[in-house]
């Protein structure tokens, strides 16, 4: 049997690999996609090779990721639940594509992902996985079916004569450009505060600089074109954010999540970048949309957020969604200018030729300014409906 191995070097797809060959005489060829986890590349692929692999690929998908991917992701402000920019599911799909064209290019027999039966991957891997594999080719979720927890796990490499990784010991961590999670171990406690052990992004916000720093971003049609006036690649963009603001102690996100399989998980996540990108987005999105527009766009931002959370990046509704936001999107054009300090970020400007905002209009002492009789008549026409039916209603 041939399998191609959605593998990260950790130690859940490091047993996994192992159990393949050694158990089930499988020939193993393992894939790493890199969407900006700070990996040392080289090293996955030799561990691959140590572990048994055949064959190893290494697809460098960054750019796709931050363009198709993320950029996105900043259009719909996608924050699930509020507050998690979506780093982990939103890199799953690319993932899983770039697996099943390798799967599908090497005649394999099946696919196999490190994926738990209690978490929300495995519905972002195997639907994702489904629509690009062609018919007849497997999808093996070991974790899931044999019952793997990272104890056992442990003790299989170890039985083995394997190293376990050691950066798998304390916490579960999932990174790419957009994000890093880290969950598991001490925090699954959720009264319990996340040690500075557990962050690697962002320094703890008491020991950031004691002097406010700001950044101005501007964004075309939606999306983040240059920071200080300076043009960046995308990548290099979200990788410079993650470690300025990040280096003032912003980016730290705890929360309480709803996973998709009906469990409330803590989540601890980094996310410097992400987080001010989007508050960024959303600050021009309210100079420029009008108040109709604002409120219809939260509605399918919301939706568009919820889909690609569930795994259903595939969803045909993803696509139809991103139309109208892709519409609002292209007035979406200005400079946004944020302070950050000791781990707060606030929006202290925004400009647009688009804006809305007049400060002729708005100035109380000069400009245009409605009369008595036009005020009083809006103020009538505004709550007749209320008003009707207090005295409709109170007679009652």
């Amino acid at each position: 049997m041939k399998v191609v191995l959605a593998y990260s070097g950790g130690l859940d797809t490091s047993t996994i690999l192992v159990l393949l060959k050694k158990k089930y005489n499988a020939d193993v060829i393992t894939v790493t996609v890199d969407v900006g986890q700070e990996d040392d590349m080289k090293g996955v692929e030799e561990r691959a090779y140590e572990l048994g692999a055949s064959k190893h690929y290494t697809i460098d998908a960054k750019k796709e990721f931050a363009e198709e991917y993320v950029f996105k992701a900043i259009k719909a402000n996608a924050l699930y639940e509020g507050k998690y920019p979506l780093g982990t599911a939103l890199a799953r799909p690319l993932i899983a594509k770039k697996v099943a064209e390798i799967a599908m290019e090497e005649n394999a027999d099946a696919v196999a992902h490190g994926c738990t039966g209690k978490g929300n991957d495995q519905v972002r891997f195997d639907l994702t996985l489904k629509a690009y594999l062609k018919p007849g080719i497997k999808i093996l979720a070991p974790v899931r079916e044999l019952k793997l927890t990272r104890s056992v796990n442990i003790k299989i490499l170890s039985e083995y004569g394997y190293k376990v990784p050691e950066t798998h010991k304390k916490y579960s961590i999932d990174e790419n450009l957009w994000s890093r999670s880290i969950e598991g171990g001490e925090l699954d406690d959720p009264l319990k505060e996340p040690g500075e052990d557990a962050f690697a992004w962002t320094m703890p916000p008491e020991k950031a600089p004691d002097k406010p720093a700001y950044i101005s971003i501007e964004f075309d049609e939606g999306i983040p074109v240059k920071v200080n006036d300076e043009k960046m690649d995308s990548v290099q963009m979200i990788k410079y954010l993650n470690m300025f603001l990040g280096s003032h102690g912003f980016g730290r996100i705890d929360l309480i999540e709803s996973r998709v399989v009906g469990l409330k998980s803590r989540e601890v996540y980094e996310a410097p970048a992400a987080l001010a990108l989007i508050e960024a987005h959303q600050d021009l999105e309210r100079m420029v949309l009008t108040p109709k527009e604002l409120r219809f766009k939260r509605l399918i931002d919301e939706m568009w957020t919820d889909l690609v959370y569930q795994g259903l990046w595939i969803d045909p509704l993803r696509t139809h969604l991103e139309s109208s936001i892709n519409s609002m999107n292209k007035y979406i054009c200005g400079v946004v200018k944020l302070k950050v300090f000791k781990g707060s970020l606030s929006v202290v400007g925004r400009n647009s030729p688009y804006s809305l905002y007049s400060r002729e209009v708005i100035d109380y002492n000069t400009g245009w300014y409605p009369s008595d009789e036009e005020a009083r008549g809006f103020i009538m026409i505004h709550g007749m409906y209320a008003l009707t039916s207090l005295k409709v209603r109170n007679s009652k």
